[in-house]
């Protein structure tokens, strides 16, 4: 009895997938590769306009050219075509998109403690003031461990400290604030 309702859902869940794939509308390109008497319209490789003709006498103009047929807007009556290269342009598409990405992150981060001594502040300045040179903003944390954190102050102080030493580079974007319980944190950009 068990196995009857499996095998009715299973109906009932393909009935359902036939029908919501027939009214999804196509989206993309694809290459076509069948001909047809269907009526589309072409346009050739150089970009101008060939009219409507039936997909086989397009696809015997694509393979003279050793070209493909592809389908650029399969929703328009009638769908239009394309003679090209597709591979070529599916590779210069993918360049074009890796091309458009951008550095996200143009953001370094330079860490303290209260007990940072004078040599180890001036490497952190050092690194701090490289960052800003290449055009980064740089995001400088303090943190406090146990009883450090019953004097905040002191971590205000430092980091004053530190925005002042790098002042003719930098300018303080968001000024010293508390960032949960244990760290400060100050963004400085450069002027």
């Amino acid at each position: 009895m068990g196995f009857v309702c499996q095998s009715s859902r299973v109906g009932i869940n393909s009935v359902s997938l036939e029908r919501s794939a027939s009214i999804k509308e196509k989206k993309g390109q694809q290459v076509i590769t069948r001909p047809s008497s269907d009526p589309i319209r072409l346009i050739d490789d150089e970009g101008g306009q060939l009219g409507i003709m039936d997909v086989a006498a397009a696809l015997e103009l694509a393979t003279d050219r050793d070209l493909d047929l592809v389908e650029l807007d399969p929703n328009s009556e009638p769908p239009t075509c394309k003679i090209m290269n597709f591979g070529k342009y599916k590779y210069n598409a993918s360049k074009r998109q890796k091309g458009s990405k951008k550095n996200v992150n143009r953001r370094k981060e330079v860490k303290l403690r209260p007990k940072t001594e004078d040599h180890d502040f001036q490497v952190k300045l050092r690194r701090a003031k490289k960052f800003l040179e290449e055009g980064h903003k740089v995001l400088v944390t303090l943190i406090f461990r146990g009883r450090e954190q019953k004097h905040p102050q002191i971590g205000f102080d430092l980091l004053n400290r530190f925005a002042q030493a790098l002042d003719d580079i930098a300018k303080l974007e968001k000024p010293p604030s508390r960032e949960g319980g244990n760290r400060i944190g100050m963004i400085l950009t450069k002027r």
